[in-house]
């Protein structure tokens, strides 16, 4: 998979993809990740990318022709490009199960008061991770890009993932323990130690249940109407 993202502030990047996972990711060519900052396709001589917005208000627009020649440069035919807005279908684990599938995605991720309507016109998705305001779509180009690489096969063990919250479905995930047996009063559910597999699956899912119910009721609702 090739994942290039859009970006007035490519500095924000720095570090975040080249720990953990996703620097294996990329090392095993699983997947190639590139920030790409579009006032290189300005065609202003000072590289400026906003303007005021028509009608008067407060703060800049991002513009349309940067971005527009941006993704004509990048997209090809398998190409999904996708717009990170506030205003955007909210995200979750099948959007990334679906996305994890693709073979290139281009993320653009909006900063300032905003960016021309007419953007719309050139993008696949326009997606939000969450009811709050951010400075720009850095963050949740991050958001994706994290949640998306893990599910490309090979990447991490197929059971790591599988069992994740909402992974297969709206319920919580289960309560997990290590060493030591005991601390400070606390201990492990004897179930876990009990070597009964068929036991220890029926507690987890009872666990699922119970979490769901009791922290996010609005999935419970979800898992009941399934």
């Amino acid at each position: 998979m090739k994942i290039d993202i859009l970006t007035l502030f490519p500095n924000m990047f720095d570090g975040l993809f080249s720990e953990s996972i996703i620097k294996r990711a990329i090392e095993n060519k699983l997947v190639e990740i590139n920030i790409i900052n579009f006032r290189d396709y300005s065609l202003d001589p000072h590289k400026k990318v906003d303007d005021s917005p028509y009608g008067g208000g407060p703060g800049m627009v991002l513009a349309c022709e940067p971005i527009y020649r941006a993704i004509k440069d990048l997209k090809k035919e398998n190409s999904k490009v996708i717009l990170l807005t506030p205003d955007g279908s909210l995200y979750n684990q099948a959007m990334a199960k679906d996305f994890s599938k693709e073979k290139h995605l281009i993320l653009i991720c909006g900063h300032y008061e905003g960016f021309d309507e007419r953007i719309r016109s050139f993008v696949d998705y326009e997606i939000s991770i969450g009811d709050y305001v951010l400075t720009g779509g850095e963050i949740p180009a991050s958001v994706l890009t994290d949640s998306i690489v893990r599910l490309i096969p090979g990447v991490i063990n197929d059971e790591s993932f599988s069992e994740d919250s909402f992974y297969d479905g709206p319920l919580l995930d289960y309560p997990t323990y290590t060493k030591p047996k005991e601390f400070m009063g606390m201990e492990v559910p004897e179930v876990l130690i009990s070597g009964n597999h068929q036991n220890i699956a029926k507690w987890r899912l009872e666990m699922q249940i119970k979490k769901t119910q009791e922290r996010r009721p609005d999935l419970w609702e979800k898992y009941n109407d399934k």
